[in-house]
């Protein structure tokens, strides 16, 4: 079995990108005796090393490798085939490396721009997803409703919402026969906290609970905090990062960040997290290299998003006095693009479970 891609690339521009890749990742020097310990399980999604391309199995190896507790298998590509007897063997093999696997998929709205016809209906998708948690061991099937261009599509969010609910009680027996919830994440810009909050409550809490995404919050012109006090209460499981904002002429810039080097107090974050979120995992999806921008003071920005709250705004705007500019990701001259995000991936993996080892004190399998 192939622990990864090959690398032919050795000149020095590559040998220094990755020094210095590991160089940000062991910048400073932590006493683990003088960390809180949170005891909170830890792991990542797969999302946040897609360059690496890794199936199931390489991917269970590599979480090993990094002794985290838990994974998150975003995509129903990661596996190689749906077949009972294969998701035994991912299975057994978890099971074996003491690593909690958690399931997820994307789109289960049928009128989002995002929805994939690919694995049938929008039910016959939810339905294979939870068959696949139910398999895995998975307390939970993750899933998302669509992204920001949704708020421009024909009746708007609402719509969307609307769609999104009418599938969840469709699959609800399924679900609950399962012993899954459906784990519907604040997505790339589609909804806000409250939002997706309120859709839970008309879905039904239970079977339905959120994919609390810390990162997506800020793309909904959220502080993560507020996101986290409104939709703590309804998490199942997790997509966490970090966010750098900053003023602009037009508005702001956010840029998702390595734990730890974005604004987030996630000392603050995770003691709340605690309190709201009891036995949640802390599934890390690091999404660092991209800028994006809001400029909310022009007013045509605010057509698709008229339905934003001031409270949230506020909070977000606040965010965006105390941000600097960060840039994002390119290769280094001369370096293959791809073998360049794989290692930038890699790092900024590596160093935010770093970060969240030595710093808060998350993890349970992993502390020595």
């Amino acid at each position: 079995m192939s622990k990864g891609p090959e690398k032919t690339e050795t000149g020095p521009s590559r040998r220094r990108f990755v020094q210095s890749m590991a160089l940000a990742g062991a910048a400073t020097v932590f006493d683990r005796q003088s960390v809180k310990s949170r005891n909170m399980r830890l792991g990542f999604d797969n999302f946040s090393i897609r360059a690496m391309g890794w199936k199931a199995p390489q991917l269970l190896d590599y979480a090993a490798r990094q002794q985290v507790d838990t994974v998150l298998f975003s995509d129903l590509d990661v596996y190689e085939n749906h077949s009972d007897t294969y998701l035994r063997e991912i299975r057994a093999k978890a099971d074996d490396l003491g690593i909690a696997i958690e399931v997820g998929t994307g789109s289960i709205c049928p009128s989002s721009g995002t929805f994939n016809k690919r694995w049938g209906t929008a039910e016959e998708h939810l339905g294979l997803t939870i068959r696949i948690a139910r398999a895995l061991g998975s307390r939970v099937a993750r899933c998302y409703q669509g992204n920001a261009d949704d708020r421009r599509s024909e009746g708007g969010l609402a719509a969307r919402m609307k769609d999104t609910i009418r599938v969840c009680k469709a699959m609800r027996g399924r679900a609950i026969d399962a012993g899954v919830k459906i784990a519907i994440e604040n997505h790339a810009g589609d909804m806000q906290a409250w939002q997706l909050a309120s859709l839970i409550e008309e879905a039904g809490r239970d079977y339905v609970g959120a994919t609390l995404d810390s990162g997506n919050a800020t793309w909904t012109l959220e502080d993560p905090m507020q996101n986290l006090e409104v939709l703590g209460p309804y998490a199942v499981t997790t997509g966490i990062r970090d966010s750098m904002v900053w003023e602009t002429a037009d508005g702001a810039m956010v840029a998702w960040t390595a734990i730890g080097e974005g604004l987030v107090d996630w000392p603050r974050y995770f003691d709340r997290f605690a309190e709201l979120c009891p036995g949640v995992h802390v599934q890390l999806e690091i999404i660092s290299g991209f800028v994006r921008p809001y400029t909310y003071k022009k007013l045509e920005f605010w057509t698709p998003y008229a339905d934003l709250r001031a409270k949230e705004f506020m909070g977000f705007s606040q965010m965006a006095r105390r941000g600097k500019p960060v840039a994002g990701f390119s290769p280094p001259a001369g370096m293959d693009r791809k073998i360049a995000e794989q290692e930038f991936q890699l790092a900024e993996l590596e160093k935010s479970l770093k970060y969240c080892r030595e710093v808060l004190g998350l993890g349970v399998g992993s502390k020595k």
